[in-house]
């Protein structure tokens, strides 16, 4: 059997020396003798053993990985915008299609007309009601409901007498209301791209896209509130943009909405609820 010995400096204890001190290799000052070292060297000679030992990492190298973890950073902040964004919207959207959903059942459960009302302002002014211009950011939405049950929609601004409020006054941010091209109505029209389209007889029936309400409501009287944009559901939960005077009923209708930033308009993320004319259905397609 071939015995192997090891090699070490012959000023060097070997790798069984008792202490730290003793197998720290300090290199001789005259051939035999250990040199004598000063406190700051006896210092830097311990580091480098524990580091060497430990697997510790050097200043250089530290820095390097703080620099390629900034240079990740960098990359995938725009990712991150994009996420928040679209989880705004998709909040937002949701919320809107509970406050239809809520007239719908309101109207047909108590045989009675209502009115969604939707208003919007400049989201960077943090008064409310706001004239800032533009417009962009803030949606509030409102519904009302017909006291007596008869549909009180018919030639000019509905009386607040005549109205009851239905739940109280909603309110999303970072949000536009926006009007989209159609979809496809590709099958099976799941998203965004193959949503049914909206156009009927040359007009696209999209709550941004078609004329303001001719029966307006502002609630309760002296509100601050005028709501132009409404959506109309009879007892019997069909749906029309407006009112049934203005529009007639149509197999759909679509709320547009956009994601912003504070006013700045956000494309990335377009969401749309569309509303069927004879029930009332709601749903939202996403991309």
């Amino acid at each position: 059997m071939t015995r192997v010995e090891s090699i070490h400096h012959p000023a060097c204890p070997p790798w069984w020396a008792s202490s730290t001190k003793e197998r720290l290799c300090l290199g001789p000052a005259t051939r035999g003798e250990l040199r004598k070292l000063s406190r700051a060297e006896r210092v830097s000679a311990l580091c480098r053993a524990v580091a060497s030992c430990e697997g510790g990492f050097t200043l250089i190298e530290l820095l390097i990985v703080i620099g390629i973890m900034g240079v990740l950073l960098v990359l995938i902040a725009p990712a991150f915008t994009s996420i928040k964004s679209g989880t705004d919207v998709t909040s937002a959207a949701y919320t809107i299609k509970g406050v239809l959903d809520t007239a719908r059942t309101y109207a047909k459960a108590n045989n009675t007309y209502t009115w969604v009302g939707f208003y919007e302002e400049n989201v960077e002014n943090a008064a409310s009601p706001n004239s800032s211009s533009p417009a962009i950011g803030r949606v509030l939405m409102s519904v009302v409901a017909s006291k007596d049950g008869t549909n009180i929609a018919a030639g000019g601004a509905m009386s607040s007498a005549s109205l009851i409020q239905v739940g109280k006054l909603t309110k999303v941010e970072n949000v536009h209301l926006a009007a989209f091209t159609d979809g496809s109505g590709q099958a099976p029209a799941e998203t965004f791209a193959t949503r049914p389209p909206v156009t009927f007889n040359g007009a696209q029936y999209s709550l941004a896209g078609m004329p303001n309400s001719t029966t307006p409501f502002t609630y309760p009287a002296g509100s601050p509130y005028t709501f132009s944009r409404v959506v109309q559901f009879s007892p019997r939960g069909e749906a029309v943009i407006g009112n049934s005077a203005q529009n007639s009923l149509q197999p759909a209708a679509e709320v547009g909405v956009q994601p912003t930033h504070g006013i700045t308009l956000d494309n990335t993320n377009p969401v749309a609820i569309q509303f069927t004319g004879l029930g009332g259905n709601v749903k939202i397609y996403r991309k």
